[in-house]
């Protein structure tokens, strides 16, 4: 049974979850995955508790070993800041976890030439604590906004996308994605699980699938659940 960590936010968690039947779908309801979701809502908002590291991290914990103990193989955790806790957190849970960003990179390295330049929209939180450049930094030339549009359009689509407001969310990082496509860059990732839900929630899910231009970490996530499901 797969574990998923989610509630960070809700709709970031629901988008996996969505995105693990949808690649199941015209299957008998007997050959999709089976997971357990604990929507652990009440995670200390991990931007503003950088500082406050141990609190998140027992929060983290607290739900990791609730999925271990319903019998889990494994743990999915869609939310990309949630990763700058990830080493100590793997080492207090018995089960693996799968790690987000590294699968990202991952995919990147099939796909795109040593030294491409990758786009990176993402909470202020994750470009601080450096949670991609880690693993992309030495092959890779990661580009993200500026902090004027990073606050007028990547922060605010994220926040729409919390609200409820998906048709606004999409309509506000559109002028951060027409940037980074200005700097040449080759590809784009979602870095925030809200993200994904902005750019393709009016689109079919086998654009969003096949999209050349976005890396959802969500949907590289749900792959990468399922292969190790089976």
């Amino acid at each position: 049974m797969i574990g998923v960590l989610g509630g960070m936010g809700t709709q970031a968690g629901l988008d996996f979850c969505s995105k693990l039947a949808k690649l199941n779908r015209g299957k008998l309801d007997q050959k999709y995955p089976i997971f357990l979701l604990y929507n652990k809502s009440n995670i200390p908002d991990r931007e503003s508790n950088l500082k406050k590291y141990n609190n998140v991290l027992k929060s983290l914990v607290h739900g990791c070993r609730f999925l271990q103990k319903n019998n889990c193989k494994f743990i999915s955790l869609p939310c990309n800041t949630a990763h700058y806790w990830f080493e100590d957190l793997e080492k207090k849970i018995k089960i693996p976890i799968l790690n987000m960003p590294k699968l990202v990179f991952n995919e990147t390295k099939n796909t795109c030439k040593r030294n491409s330049k990758i786009g990176l929209l993402a909470t202020d939180a994750t470009i601080k604590t450096k949670i991609y450049e880690k693993f992309f930094e030495n092959r890779f030339r990661l580009v993200t906004p500026t902090k004027k549009l990073q606050n007028t359009s990547v922060n605010k689509s994220i926040k729409l996308v919390k609200m409820g407001r998906t048709k606004e969310a999409e309509k506000a990082i559109k002028t951060s994605v027409n940037y980074l496509i200005k700097q040449k860059c080759k590809k784009i990732i979602l870095g925030c699980t809200e993200l994904p839900i902005a750019i393709f929630a009016y689109k079919s899910f086998k654009k969003a699938k096949l999209s050349k231009v976005f890396l959802d970490p969500n949907l590289i996530l749900a792959k990468e659940s399922i292969k190790k499901y089976k």
